[in-house]
């Protein structure tokens, strides 16, 4: 008899393996044990799709297929052992080759070297072909539609056999699941490139989906597949929803777990790693967003010198004016914009308060902050307010600065040491910006730019809105067991609120509209 506790254990463990799963077979529709694309002819498609609708429709399409000399195999969803010598015996995930479908329960199929009848129930078809559509797809239009599904569904099918290896099916509440997360934690890191490109994947879509002949071939391939009645788009979201959810599953089952259950020390440390998982996905999508944003500051930016911002950085952490000061007294006021790794300050047009010059940067990575008392500076030997240096301690580099009012400094201050927080932390939870995203994003950036300039310049700087990162342990996304399963996807980008400086410092541009 198994206590209610232990029921409820069971049920969230099945509900767990379901996510696992979710779309595992279905995949298996879409692409083989080598992650290849299968392809049939748009026209056979189109031509066949009518009789798909009917029932046992997709049995006769393979034997057309097969009838026309295509190679047509079935994917076992499950274990068949037999003692008929007139019976196919495989195990599931063996790839059988169909020969014969004209029974709508049994099929005839070779297995290695042999030949037997198999029953169709226990296999999902998918269709190889050699033809492919370089007519419909160019090769980076299924770049940008299926990204890297293919990895996910090889790693995908691995943690799933991994998973069901610790699953006790003679008493389900004994399971010992949690190793089974930890082991594979790092490898659900290629989550983050998909979740990345799902909205150009939908955009994409879309375009293509505006003509007829595309959701025709899109609507076959799913009738083909026996794939369930949902769009294309309703299956790529699958990964991305998929990753949200096991954070929540595994605190239902933390939840019934018991602390002396053998298995919930690993269930506790496997709930902590999938949140951090999550958070990473969301914090790499919203870093995205952010170098959008800073690539277009940047290309506003009159006589700008040296690398791209993006190339050493990919947030704004802080900004506004300060006076800068030199060796020899020399007082400049220049606004200042703080990212990770680098002080990027630029001077205003003296006509056009709106334009900003480029002037110099400082490196970061190097310095260290120091409060500055009132009074006489014994470095510099002059009387400062609300002043603060920048050291470079192996240099012995000084940088002076004052702000105008004493909580200003404070801001600056704080934001200097958040700077250096941030950075380890972006170090730590393996926080990086490909520099193909960095360079597509200056490109953009460029090329809208060009857009709006005709015969010179004639624009102001937009800066990139701050970015509200709180310190990485307040940074995972919060997981109530009380949302339902499908307000998951909600989590994954939280409501900010937006920055009273930019708003007013947006006023200053001419492209509001």
């Amino acid at each position: 008899m198994v206590a209610r506790g232990g029921m409820a254990r069971f049920w969230s463990l099945e509900s767990l393996q379901m996510v696992a799963a979710d779309g595992g077979t279905e995949s298996s529709a879409l692409v083989d044990d080598n992650g290849s694309e299968e392809d049939y002819s748009y026209e056979e498609l189109c031509q066949a799709t009518p009789r798909y609708l009917q029932p046992g429709g997709e049995q006769l399409a393979i034997n057309e297929l097969i009838s026309d000399g295509s190679i047509v195999y079935a994917e076992a969803l499950w274990d068949h052992v037999t003692m008929d010598d007139q019976e196919l015996g495989f195990k599931a995930g063996d790839v059988i080759r169909v020969l014969e479908a004209s029974n709508k329960d049994w099929w005839w199929g070779r297995n290695e070297d042999k030949e037997a009848w198999f029953p169709a129930s226990f296999v999902r078809g998918y269709i190889r072909q050699c033809r492919k559509h370089t007519g419909m797809f160019t090769a980076a239009q299924l770049s940008t539609i299926f990204g890297n599904i293919e990895d996910i569904y090889k790693f995908q099918r691995k943690f799933l056999k991994d998973l069901e290896k610790q699953y006790n099916k003679e008493e389900p509440h004994l399971s010992e699941i949690g190793s089974c997360f930890l082991q594979h934690q790092e490898g659900f890191a290629i989550y983050s490139e998909y979740c990345n490109n799902h909205p150009s994947a939908c955009i994409e879509l879309s375009k293509l989906m505006k003509q007829g002949k595309y959701r025709h071939f899109f609507e076959a391939c799913r009738l083909l597949q026996q794939m369930i009645d949902i769009a294309i788009d309703g299956f790529l979201l699958t990964p991305v929803q998929k990753i949200c959810k096991y954070p929540l599953q595994l605190a239902e089952l933390l939840k019934y777990t018991t602390q002396e259950h053998s298995d919930y020390n690993n269930i506790k440390a496997a709930y902590e790693a999938m949140k951090n998982v999550a958070c990473l996905i969301n914090e790499r999508k919203r870093r995205l967003e952010s170098i959008d944003k800073i690539a277009r500051w940047q290309v506003s930016i009159v006589d700008w010198e040296g690398p791209d911002v993006l190339a050493r950085s990919s947030e704004l952490i802080h900004s506004g004016e300060l006076t800068k000061i030199s060796k020899q007294g020399k007082s400049q006021q220049r606004t200042f914009f703080l990212f990770d790794h680098q002080l990027v300050f630029c001077k205003k047009d003296l006509l056009r308060r709106d334009i900003l010059y480029y002037k110099d940067r400082i490196d970061m990575d190097e310095m260290e902050i120091v409060d500055a008392e009132d009074g006489r500076d014994k470095d510099f030997n002059i009387n400062v307010k609300n002043a603060f240096k920048i050291i470079n301690r192996a240099t012995e580099e000084i940088h002076l600065f004052c702000a105008k009012k004493q909580e200003d400094k404070k801001r600056w201050m704080e934001a200097c040491k958040s700077e250096r927080r941030r950075v380890q932390e972006d170090k730590e939870m393996g926080m990086e910006i490909s520099e193909n995203q960095k360079k597509q994003a200056m490109q953009n950036a460029r090329k809208s730019r060009h857009g709006k300039i005709k015969g010179g310049y004639n624009g102001c700087p937009v800066p990139p809105p701050h970015q509200s990162l709180h310190p990485i342990h307040q940074r995972h996304i919060t997981v109530p067991t009380s949302i339902p399963q499908q307000q998951v996807f909600a989590l994954a980008e939280p409501k900010r609120k937006p920055s009273l400086f930019w708003h007013t410092f947006n006023k200053l541009t001419p492209f509001k509209k």
